[in-house]
């Protein structure tokens, strides 16, 4: 069983969650990797403003990512891009196949693949992705310099992208489609106070309008009356939501009907040896503070288990 490719742990995902366990690991004198899809620090990268952070009043996303990326390679384990496709238990190991073919061996894994923006669902959406329909404000905001842009979503991500995009585009206007906000009151009292922003309540997308190819606006329907009404603008960005990255754990069957990986006080999950960390878990506050909690307990977990094999 064993070769280059065999590891005391298996991380899949390079976020907050994955990075900080790879860091515990590694000072633990534990053989690990980290197989990341994307860009490491998952959706801080694409978050403008950080407030919440203990120490640091304020910090930018991608600052933060890239300093959390640098401590962790400099503690040496490998840091891989590529995205794990299937987990297959084969008891006191763990095999993890990925989409380029790889394959990597662990007496451990810990799952912190965190989540993927949710869709409207809605006509015309999947044809305007990248063609006037973005997820990431921070990516593509420079886009929009004087155009008039929709955000759609109440949360914290919402208002906070809402804010951040008033840096350049000419008016924001956020449709939700309750009468009240889900994010946080101070978030909200500066959405409140920002001259280029208009908020929009009780409406439900319904279809994107398109123009030459590109997303032109949206339907959007009253949730009281039934109304329809066009709203156009030169971009959307939906912030309605994530759904869990778990797709390669179907086999191992540890998630919830929603895809949450399902975890105990100690991240372990039912699956002797398979751990989860970060958003990717059913828990109640999905936060930075929170993924890096959990990646270290993960480990210190992992380190008893693998004490017994």
């Amino acid at each position: 069983m064993e070769n280059n490719n065999t590891y005391d742990i298996v991380i899949i995902g390079g976020g907050p969650a994955g990075m900080t366990a790879a860091i515990y690991a590694s000072r633990a004198g534990l053989k690990a990797v980290v197989l990341e899809a994307d860009a490491p620090g998952g959706k801080l990268v694409k978050t403008f403003s950080i407030e919440n952070w203990p120490g640091i009043k304020t910090v930018n996303g991608a600052d933060l990512a890239w300093s959390m990326y640098e401590q962790t390679v400099a503690l040496c384990p490998e840091f891989v891009f590529t995205e794990a496709v299937d987990i297959i238990d084969k008891g006191q190991f763990k095999t993890v196949i990925c989409k380029n073919g790889k394959e990597y061996q662990g007496r451990v894994v810990i799952i912190a693949s965190g989540t993927i923006e949710r869709l409207m669902n809605i006509l015309g959406e999947q044809a305007c992705i990248g063609k006037g329909i973005s997820f990431c404000a921070v990516c593509d905001s420079a886009f929009y310099k004087d155009k008039e842009v929709i955000v759609v979503g109440g949360g914290n991500s919402a208002l906070e992208e809402s804010i951040y995009l008033t840096r350049v585009a000419k008016k924001v206007t956020i449709i939700i489609r309750r009468d009240v906000f889900r994010a946080d009151e101070s978030v909200q009292q500066k959405v409140l106070a920002n001259d280029k922003i208009e908020v929009i309540r009780n409406k439900l997308p319904q279809e994107v309008l398109i123009k030459d190819g590109r997303a032109a606006g949206l339907k959007i329907k009253d949730a009281n009356t039934g109304e329809m009404q066009d709203i156009y603008a030169d971009g959307i960005f939906p912030y309605i939501g994530n759904d869990p990255i778990t797709n390669f754990a179907k086999n191992v069957d540890i998630t919830d009907d929603k895809g949450y990986i399902v975890v105990d006080n100690n991240m372990a999950t039912k699956v002797a040896g398979i751990y989860g960390a970060g958003d990717v878990c059913k828990k109640f506050l999905r936060q930075i503070v929170t993924a890096v909690n959990d990646g270290a307990i993960a480990v210190q977990a992992a380190e008893k288990y693998l004490e017994t094999l």
